[in-house]
């Protein structure tokens, strides 16, 4: 059965809850006429940003493969890249992350050894912080807007620079994940402690820089690539009303479901 709800942040009561392939972030919120604890679900920005259309070289990729096949290098590339997106969690923690360390698989909720692809992407993103020697302001937080929830994957201090920064496994670079960055970035005004943080450091955040790190990267020789991003948040509001003119006012798919089935047949 494909849904998952997943607790995602604790303190704040956020889980993630996910329906066949729609992702829905949800946060607690007080009903004004009785005062009472409630939900409200808001739409991720990945999902939005997959209304934007892929291109001419992801459709030629397309055509070269059957739609099963696509969607299980898809289904690889995502665990693959959930695995290294917690692998350099523990490293920004100050943990140490061998050759042979079993990572959480999102996808089976089960622990894995960390593969050589995965491994070489985390000595890469080793290499970026020796060579960066970034400070780190945030790490893997949720940000909701009046329309969109998501996570940031960091938020770093780099020099004088705060910049916010999406961490890749992929060789390419789309639109939609600049769209992705974008969202965020206007997203963190919402979020008071960020905006503190920002102010401690006599930012705010129109001073936050874009730019997406490609970890693993095999066309150049340092094995990553830092990447600015403009901010493209204007192209990002045309690319949700149409994801809002598809899918409309829509929350997560919910049905009852008994705990056990049975049935007496008679036997002959």
């Amino acid at each position: 059965m494909k849904k998952q709800i997943k607790v995602i942040n604790k303190e704040k009561g956020i889980v993630q809850i996910t329906t066949i392939d729609e992702r829905f972030y949800s946060k607690p919120i007080k009903n004004i006429k009785t005062g009472l604890p409630e939900f409200t679900f808001l739409p991720s920005v990945s999902w939005i940003c997959g209304y934007y259309p892929k291109g001419i070289q992801f459709f030629k990729w397309l055509a070269t493969k059957n739609w099963d096949e696509a969607e299980a290098i898809k289904n690889e590339a995502g665990e693959k890249g959930s695995k290294v997106h917690l692998a350099t969690e523990l490293i920004d923690a100050g943990k140490k992350v061998a050759i042979d360390s079993k990572i959480m698989n999102s996808n089976t909720e089960k622990e894995e050894e960390i593969t050589f692809e995965e491994y070489h992407c985390l000595m890469t993103y080793v290499s970026w912080l020796k060579e960066t020697k970034p400070k780190l302001i945030s790490s893997e937080f949720n940000i909701f807007s009046d329309l969109y929830g998501g996570t940031v994957d960091r938020l770093f201090l780099i020099g004088d620079e705060i910049w916010l920064v999406d961490l890749k496994t992929s060789q390419n670079i789309w639109m939609s994940h600049v769209l992705q960055i974008s969202a965020y970035k206007n997203a963190l005004q919402f979020d008071k402690e960020i905006v503190a943080k920002l102010k401690k450091l006599g930012k705010t955040v129109d001073d936050v820089k874009l730019a997406t790190l490609q970890i693993g990267y095999r066309r150049n020789k340092n094995g990553y690539k830092f990447t600015e991003q403009k901010d493209k948040f204007e192209l990002f509001k045309n690319v949700y009303e149409i994801w809002k003119d598809e899918n409309g006012e829509k929350s997560p798919k919910q049905k009852d479901y008994p705990l056990w089935l049975e049935n007496k047949i008679e036997k002959i």
